[in-house]
Formats: structure tokens, C-alpha cells, sequence
């Protein structure tokens, strides 16, 4: 019923006789195009598709931006621009993933199951089957025997392992639970009690965990190697690459710094891959837990410049979201080395397409240059021409321990090794020989370097001194 204008003021209730500009206004939205938006984040919808709701909470650069559909997309995308602008991983070789169990080692076990996922697909999809299908390794390092983790502990965390792999999708993943004492050629036990002398002889706290993480290495390397793997794949992130780069110039690590923060790191027997590097904890925690992606945390927790780092870096990154990546992208600029990319392989069985992404992303030196390179034994960090020429001058005649403590880069002199001699010689008798063989295959490598440097005043053999 009509109020006949009666009630055309406020205390009309039926609205009959509303404002004509408040009746056009809400006519146009009624006649607007179904999913048109005018501002998506004012509506808190994703900006990809502009459809659902964006999701927020975890803190990145893109908090709020996607929906957890398209933030899904954008992570593996991610990943996967990585992977196939450097080279990482082509389909005949055999990759081994190194899992902690954390959130970066979960999802790059996910995203590179994800790709071989595909691969069998188009495998199988595919008339005359001629790209093969990557293989794919995982790897656990068993490290009770130096961990202050109880063992029932990492007992339940090695069956949740097994649980992971084996719940995932085809083809079938190898999984190796190695102890990190094999890195000795003896016995369980023996290796056990060594490496437990090895790690109690560093005073260092930072010293001793730097030292456990090039362990760690070692066993990867030997276990992709004895299994014939030829690519390793690390979880490391932003976030992580982003701590190194402070940490490592604190320690004095500047010149090597740009080695460990590329994609690929090609110095190692087993090249290594970095295809999360791009992506930050945060985003990479979110992704696990919209994906119910089960993790395992069994210790982060650092000490001494490791530390202290970790938590400023975390405080940066709590007030503007974008710092992590702003610290990564100004350590990039830094010159890469000659290894820092996969190297070409002229081979039949790998595609055409693959051959040409190397050659056009691999702007390095041939991997022939690597033979002029020399490395600390402990860290295998690349070492400047000044530590070169004072491991040449230590002569021929200085003792095997003085010749690989002179070897080491100064970061590892520092907070790794002895400062006593009687100490010094014990921890060389303990030490792992891989790094004992490095010393030895470095000083012929030392001495064609040094030759080259003064190959200009070198008198050949048909002058004379006059």
C-alpha cells in the first residue's frame, strides 16, 4: 500500500517514494555483467582470477593477492620457471632429493614428483615414447650419532618419511636413509666414534654448526654418487639464501658468497640444484598447509652468527614483506662463477629443446676452467688468488697438516679448525677423506695455476738466463 507522499519523509517505511539517484544507483548494479569487478582487492577477491576470495595470513610480498587456487599456480610456477630456465633437470637424468622433512624439503619433493607426474604422462600419451621419464631419488641423513635428538624421536620421524614416499604418486621413489657417519669408509661403530671426536673438537659454536652442514654435504655427494644420481635437489628458499648472504659476509666469506647462491652449483661431483630459491618460507608454509602437506620438524633451532642472523632477518622481514627477496636480489648481482651452470652435454638422448636452454641460459665459462679453480678441503668454498699463492709458498717440505691448514679458507682457519698444534694434529687424523683428498688434488691444480700466473717470466727451453 502506498503512503500518497504521506510518509515521504523519514518516517516512511515502505520506501515508495525513495530518491531517484539512490533507485538508478542500485538498478545499475543489478544490471551489471555477472563476475564484473570493479576493484578485486577492495573486495578482497584474487587479482588472477578475480573470482574467489584471496587468501592472507602468511606474510609474503603477494599476502592477500591470490586465492589459494591461483597461489598454488604461482608457487609451482615459480619452481618451475627455475627449473626449466637453468636447466636443472632433463629427461634423462636421475635426481636425488635431499629431504629433511621440513617445509622446503616437502615441497620440493612434491613439486619434482609433480613434474615427473607429467613427464610419465606425456610418456605414456606419446606414440613412439622418445623423451624418457626423469628418475627420482629421496635421501634422509640419519643424524643421531651428533644430534641431541633423542633417537625414538627420529625413529617416528624416518617412518613418517617412509609413509611420505611411499604415498606418493608414481613412478615409485627410491628412499635412502643413510647415517651421516658413512661419510667414513670403517666400520658403523668406528665411524661413529670418530666423527663424534671430529664434532667435540670444535669449540666454535658457529664453527660446529657450519661444519655439520658441509658434513651433510659430503654424505649427499657420496650417496648420489655410489647410486649414480646425477642431480642433487636442496629445498633451500629465499628466506634461507637471504640469512646466508649476512652470515657469510660476517664470516668473512665475501668472495665465495656468490657460489652458494645461484641456482646451480656445479663445483660438487654432483651438481646442485636450487629450484625453491625464489620462493620464501612463508609462502612455501602456507602451500603446505592448503596442500596438507605432512612435515616434519625435528630441529631448527641455530646458534652464534647463524643465530643472530636468522632473527634479524626474520624481524626484516616482519616489517615489509619484500626484504628477503630485496637482500637475495642485490647478493645476485655479484659475478657468478664459471661452475655456477648445469654443463651442456652433447648427447643423442637428450632433446633438442634442452640442448638449446643450455646454451642459451649458460652465458659461463666451459667446465674445462673448473681444473684452475681452487677449493677450501673443509667447505669447499672457492679461494682468492691470495690464499692460492700462500698455500704455494709453504714449499714442498712443510708438513701434510701445516699444507691443509693452509689450504683452508680463512673463515674455516677461524672458527673451524684448532688453534693448538697438538690439536691440530688429532683433528686431521679424524677427519673424513674426502676432504683430506681435496688438499691433495688441489696442490697440482695450486701449481698449474701459479705456473699460468708466471708463465710470462718463465724462460723456455731453448733461451738462457742472459
Amino acid at each position: 500500500m502506498a503512503c500518497n507522499g504521506s510518509g515521504s519523509g523519514s518516517g516512511c517505511q515502505s520506501n515508495c517514494y525513495k530518491n531517484e539517484e539512490v533507485v538508478e544507483a542500485e538498478a545499475s548494479e543489478w544490471t551489471k555483467p555477472a563476475g564484473t569487478v570493479t576493484d578485486p582487492i577492495a573486495n578482497n577477491l584474487c587479482i588472477k582470477c578475480k573470482l574467489n576470495y584471496s587468501i592472507s595470513g602468511y606474510g609474503g610480498v603477494d599476502d592477500g593477492r591470490f586465492c589459494a587456487d591461483c597461489f598454488g599456480s604461482n608457487l609451482i610456477g615459480k619452481f618451475r620457471f627455475a627449473v626449466t630456465s637453468n636447466a636443472m633437470i632433463s629427461p634423462t637424468d636421475k635426481v636425488l632429493v635431499a629431504f629433511s622433512g621440513g617445509p622446503s624439503s616437502r615441497v620440493a619433493l612434491q613439486f619434482v614428483n609433480e613434474m615427473q607426474l607429467k613427464a610419465q604422462k606425456n610418456y605414456d600419451a606419446s606414440r613412439d615414447r622418445s623423451l624418457p621419464v626423469f628418475g627420482v631419488g629421496v635421501v634422509f641423513i640419519d643424524e643421531r650419532s651428533i644430534s641431541p635428538i633423542p633417537s625414538h624421536v627420529i625413529d617416528t620421524a624416518i617412518k613418517d618419511i617412509s609413509l611420505i614416499v611411499s604415498n606418493l604418486a608414481p613412478p615409485t621413489k627410491e628412499l635412502h636413509i643413510v647415517p651421516i657417519e658413512t661419510i667414513y669408509s670403517s666400520s658403523s661403530n668406528d665411524g661413529r666414534d670418530r666423527l663424534k671426536k671430529l664434532v667435540d673438537a670444535i669449540n666454535d659454536p658457529t664453527g660446529k654448526e657450519d661444519f655439520l652442514l658441509h658434513l651433510r654435504m659430503l654424505a649427499l655427494q657420496k650417496i648420489a654418487a655410489e647410486n649414480g644420481y646425477n642431480r642433487l635437489v636442496l629445498g633451500s628458499c629465499t628466506s634461507r639464501i637471504a640469512c646466508h648472504v649476512i652470515s657469510g659476509t660476517a664470516k668473512g666469506q665475501g668472495y665465495s658468497l656468490s657460489a652458494d647462491i645461484q641456482y646451480v652449483d656445479g663445483r660438487w661431483e654432483i651438481p646442485v640444484v636450487l629450484p625453491l630459491r625464489d620462493c620464501t618460507i612463508q609462502e612455501i608454509k602456507m602451500f603446505c598447509r592448503l596442500d596438507g602437506l605432512k612435515t616434519i620438524e625435528l630441529s631448527n633451532h641455530h646458534s652464534g652468527i647463524n643465530g643472530l642472523v636468522s632473527s634479524f632477518v626474520t624481524l626484516l622481514q616482519e616489517e615489509n614483506p619484500s626484504r628477503e627477496y630485496t637482500i637475495v636480489r642485490t647478493a645476485g648481482k655479484l659475478i657468478p662463477f664459471h661452475f655456477n651452470g648445469i654443463p651442456e652435454i652433447d648427447d643423442c638422448n637428450v632433446p633438442l629443446a634442452t640442448q638449446r636452454r643450455q646454451k642459451r641460459y649458460n652465458n659461463l665459462k666451459p667446465p674445462e676452467s673448473i681444473l684452475s679453480e681452487s677449493f677450501c678441503p673443509i667447505c669447499n668454498s672457492p679461494l682468492n688468488k691470495s690464499d692460492i699463492l700462500g698455500l704455494s709458498n709453504q714449499g714442498s717440505c712443510q708438513k701434510t697438516t701445516d699444507t691443509f691448514f693452509a689450504a683452508c679458507c680463512s673463515s674455516c682457519r677461524f672458527q673451524i679448525l684448532p688453534r693448538d698444534l697438538s690439536s691440530r694434529e688429532h683433528f686431521y687424523s679424524i677427519l673424513p677423506q674426502p676432504m683430506v683428498a681435496r688438499v691433495k688434488q688441489g696442490s697440482c691444480d695450486n701449481l698449474s695455476l701459479l705456473r699460468e700466473q708466471i708463465q710470462d717470466c718463465l724462460l723456455s727451453d731453448g733461451e738462457d738466463e742472459t
